[in-house]
């Protein structure tokens, strides 16, 4: 059983009002603990698949042209703007995978970076 101690010189508004605030701070921590307000990341390293896909995902957002997609080779190859741009995927010895982008020619400087971006953003990073 929970009993409050008032002061004499309050009423029992002062007292009412106290165990209303406690209470919302009790609703309040309780239902926090059940949301997850950010995204969570995994440690789980990511399957060549899902990074394939990504990649070439990525590259398409981008508006290139996608003229080789070869899952073998771990390749895909767009163009744009006059420029080429490939995507190598490679499954690493440790499990890991290794995602690189290369231009070749293309009039945008900053269409790595937002490949880039668009591939950690499909990756949820």
């Amino acid at each position: 059983m929970t009993r409050f101690m008032t002061d004499s010189r309050e009423g029992g508004h002062a007292l009412l009002m106290r165990a209303a605030r406690a209470a919302a701070c009790a609703l309040a921590l309780a239902l926090t603990g059940c949301m997850y307000p950010y995204p969570v990341q995994t440690t789980v390293p990511a399957s060549f698949d899902r990074s394939f896909a990504a990649a070439a995902g990525a590259m398409r957002d981008e508006g290139l042209a996608i003229s080789v997609e070869d899952r073998a080779s771990g390749t895909i190859v767009g163009q744009v703007g006059g420029g080429t741009v490939t995507g190598s995927i490679r499954q690493q010895a440790d499990g890991s995978v290794r995602v690189q982008f290369d231009a070749n020619g293309p009039r945008d400087p900053a269409l790595l970076d937002r490949i880039s971006r668009s591939y950690n953003t499909r990756m949820g990073r």
